[in-house]
């Protein structure tokens, strides 16, 4: 018997991702907790979210996306597999790297910087009252009379 409610193809493709990445079931500490969200009555009693703890990496899992505790088992592992891939190929720096990016766009301004800023803004909307300005000298002169014909 399978050790998760999935195809016997599904269960053996993962067992070869953790092969490659070296993952063992001996690193994963499974815990179970009760579930919250949509199932009902199912999810209040039994204990359907499944927690996985990756010992050497410490990373950690919850998969609550099912009702079923077998399946959720099976999710969490190949999240699981998905974060330790991130971090073992990169990825984590490019993410780390965003997020200090949105992290500088949300911090204050120098008093330097909002006088800098208000000061183009100021310098831009110039330019655009001298080009209205422009345009509305360059009119024709047939606009400016107001011909009423009764």
């Amino acid at each position: 018997m399978s050790a998760f409610p999935v195809s016997s193809e599904k269960e053996s493709q993962l067992a070869r991702r953790m092969a490659a990445l070296g993952v063992s079931e001996a690193d994963i500490e499974e815990s179970f907790v009760r579930s919250g969200g949509h199932g009902g009555q199912n999810v209040n009693k039994t204990s359907t979210c499944v927690m996985l703890l990756h010992r050497p990496t410490g990373l950690q899992v919850k998969c609550q996306e099912t009702r079923q505790q077998g399946l959720n088992r099976f999710l969490a592992r190949r999240l699981l597999l998905d974060k330790i891939e991130e971090r073992q190929k990169g990825f984590v720096a490019a993410q780390r790297s965003e997020i200090e990016r949105i992290r500088r766009q949300k911090r204050k301004r120098s008093r330097r910087a909002k006088q800098r800023m208000l000061a183009d803004k100021a310098h831009h909307s110039g330019k655009k009252l001298r080009g209205a300005a422009w345009a509305w000298n360059k009119r024709p002169a047939g606009d400016d009379a107001v011909s009423l014909s009764i």
